[in-house]
């Protein structure tokens, strides 16, 4: 049974990044790219990462994935929060539908 739901995350995993890729050709500015990009990064591999861990259990490759899905929920969100805000400040400007709230910009 854990095997089968081992599959069944990592299935789900490859789903997340196959629509994840179609979102990021589809969306029309660094921001929701960025956006897209961090939630199929996120989802997808670490779906794929707990899937291989319940197929492996408390083996090497087991543990392995776990500290690289640990590793994955710290960095991928905050990395893409980084190259937003430097690409906010630099210059980029996003397309004209976005809404930007006067606070964030009186902050910064």
């Amino acid at each position: 049974m854990i095997e089968i739901l081992g599959w069944f995350l990592i299935f789900n995993g490859l789903c997340f990044i196959f629509f994840g890729c179609l979102g990021l050709v589809r969306m029309p500015d660094i921001y929701c790219r960025l956006q897209t990009a961090t939630k199929c990064v996120t989802f997808g591999a670490g779906s794929i990462l707990f899937g291989t861990f319940l197929i492996s259990g408390f083996s090497s490759i087991g543990l392995k994935s776990i500290l690289c899905l640990i590793f994955l929920f710290l960095n991928s969100p905050t990395a893409s929060h980084a190259l937003a805000y430097g690409a906010f400040f630099s210059g980029v400007k996003p397309v004209e539908k976005t809404e930007i709230e006067e606070d964030f910009l009186k902050d910064a």
